[in-house]
């Protein structure tokens, strides 16, 4: 007789979610998963797209049908597409490439949709002599059109996407090729675009099925996103995981106070874990003042006061490293200039740009030049190779090693002393590494926008040109410090770099500096229970990203308030935290 294993709460409650997710793909249920923090929503991800893979993958591959997975990241795109081992019925890619693999032939629909994508469309297409029979592209990602051509920028193709979902002719193509689909990260669609998916395949008869993993709980991007989901009594499955991979026991606790409709199970339930919360209502000088400010302590009195709690911390044993630690700045983001890359948040209006390299420059830049730059540096030529992705064949003999070594020497030095601008310029001529088309197709565009007078130029051409050269004039050093804050070499984190992430130590530090984030209101509603009707919108918005942040640490968190905290709001926290409050005495 087999010996009885026993398993965690959390393995239990993570097989529990399993099996019903694979009930609900049996009974060709729409599906919700909702897998709070620490949940392993992605272990369940790829565990739904391999049950598929397995039932259907001959007849999906006879008929040329796909498992669709919708992802907003290149690197959760990346991760799916590994872990499938890049199965030819499943199509794992980001919402705008998907998007656009969907709509691209239906070239008359999209024509006709363009008249609804908004003023300045409708002036660009007054200005070109109107639609005619251009073709419509999706390749640079700025709009513009021609006599020939329809450029579209990233967010039209959500539009006219969104837009075609309610076309008969298309749905019945589309779900005759996606049968399935299944969207990652659920609560940072496009609400649109959600209302779409639910009006046509949830809500009424349809030959998809869709399934959503995510949590609403999670959805700290942005206002257009649509957090939860919701549909008529029975047209959908509500899965909730209520396991916690991540946290111990105490951490968990807190969670589970934060949010008792879904209530979590540790892994290891002999655990502790240790909290603690300091306020520095105590201190006697004068506060900041302004809407936005209003109650904060003194910038430097702020980083003193960090650096007394890493110090008592330590005292504590938490041996504070970039190793082991994150400090969650959830006050004004000063860390640009902390960190060396204040022009490259000025640079572009959506930190996604750069933070998860949705930029193409970004992302070139960074995955490319700087791991090759930085794999010559070390002597390490296969990985520069590789980074570049060039083969061997072009480096035959001497003399073409001496190019080389001439040729990344420039670069590096560049990388050190220049703009983003010079370098590209280099890689121009050295094609060490290539400049992708993309970038060399706006490089060009730009070029040519430049050299004509600025009273003969377009407005939407002064635009491009604008947030072109903004990227240009980026010192190159600041790429280096913003991938080695992105790769976690760095101890600070805004709440950017937090969703999915975890660290053993977690340090969050709550001020002021953002005018959608007022800690001590948001936890006066803690305590009250009451929200008001016409802000709940800021609650969840305060409460969403409190949440994501406490949920972060394996073993110990710590919170600092550097904002003024009210008795209601003292209260407030105790009713999470309990009696683990303390006031700092200097």
């Amino acid at each position: 007789m087999a010996e009885k294993v026993d398993i965690s709460p959390a393995e239990k409650a993570s097989i529990e979610c399993l099996a019903n997710v694979f009930k609900a793909i049996d009974d060709k249920k729409h599906f919700l998963v909702e897998a709070g923090a620490g949940a392993g929503k992605t272990y369940t991800l790829i565990k739904a797209l391999k049950y598929l893979i397995e039932k259907n993958d001959a007849e999906y591959l006879k008929s040329s049908k796909k498992i669709a997975c919708i992802t907003y990241t290149n690197v959760a795109k990346d991760e799916i597409r590994s872990r499938t081992d890049n199965h030819p019925i499943v199509l794992a890619d980001t919402i705008h490439a998907f998007a656009w693999e969907a709509i691209q032939n239906f070239q008359k629909g999209l024509r006709d949709l363009m008249v609804e994508l908004g003023d300045k469309w409708q002036e660009r297409i007054e200005d070109a002599g109107g639609i005619k029979s251009q073709k419509v592209i999706y390749s640079l990602g700025y709009p513009k059109i021609t006599g020939e051509e329809i450029f579209l920028h990233h967010n039209d193709v959500i539009k006219l996407f969104t837009s075609l979902l309610s076309d008969n002719k298309f749905k019945k193509i589309f779900t005759s090729k996606y049968p399935i689909i299944l969207i990652d990260e659920y609560q940072d669609t496009n609400k649109a675009l959600a209302d779409a998916l639910v009006a046509n395949f949830i809500e009424v008869e349809s030959n998809l099925i869709l399934g959503f993993f995510g949590d609403h709980w999670q959805k700290i991007y942005g206002t257009e996103s649509c957090g939860l989901i919701e549909t008529s009594v029975g047209k959908m499955e509500i899965i909730g995981k209520q396991a916690n991979f991540r946290s111990d026991k105490n951490i968990v606790s807190v969670l589970n106070r934060m949010r008792p409709e879904l209530k979590q199970f540790e892994y290891d339930p002999g655990s502790k874990g240790e909290i603690v919360v300091f306020h520095s209502n105590n201190w006697k000088g004068e506060r900041r003042t302004g809407a936005h400010w209003n109650g904060d302590l003194p910038e430097n009195v702020a980083h003193d006061y960090l650096e007394w709690t890493k110090q008592e911390l330590n005292k504590n044993d938490w041996n504070i490293s970039s190793e082991n630690t994150k400090i969650l700045m959830l006050t004004n983001n000063v860390l640009a200039s902390e960190q060396g890359y204040q022009n490259v948040a000025k640079a572009f209006s959506d930190n996604d740009d750069f933070l998860k390299k949705n930029n193409e420059y970004m992302s070139f830049l960074m995955d490319v030049v700087e791991i090759g730059s930085e794999a010559f540096q070390n002597k390490k030529y296969g990985e520069m190779i590789h980074a570049f992705n060039i083969g061997t064949a072009r480096i035959r003999k001497h003399a073409d090693k001496k190019v080389w070594f001439d040729d990344m020497t420039k670069l590096l030095k560049l990388c050190q002393t220049g703009t983003v601008g010079n370098v590209l310029d280099l890689l121009k001529t050295t094609n060490k590494p290539k400049v992708p088309r993309k970038i060399e197709e706006k490089e060009q565009r730009f070029s040519q926008i430049i050299a004509t007078k600025e009273e003969e130029r377009e407005e939407d051409d002064n635009n491009f040109a604008t947030k072109i050269e903004l990227i240009r004039l980026i010192p190159y050093s600041e790429i280096s410090n913003v991938t080695k804050y992105i790769d976690d070499k760095t101890l600070y984190s805004t709440k950017h770099g937090v969703k999915g992430a975890e660290f053993e130590n977690v340090i969050i530090v709550l001020g002021r500096g953002w005018n959608q984030y007022n800690w001590n209101q948001f936890l006066e509603w803690i305590n009250s229970d009451k929200v008001p009707a016409d802000k709940n919108d800021t609650y969840e918005r305060n409460r969403n990203l409190f949440y994501v942040a406490c949920s972060r640490p394996q073993k110990r968190l710590c919170l600092l308030f550097t904002q003024e905290l009210s008795n209601n709001a003292l209260a407030g926290l105790k009713k999470i935290f309990g009696d683990v409050i303390y006031e700092i005495n200097n």
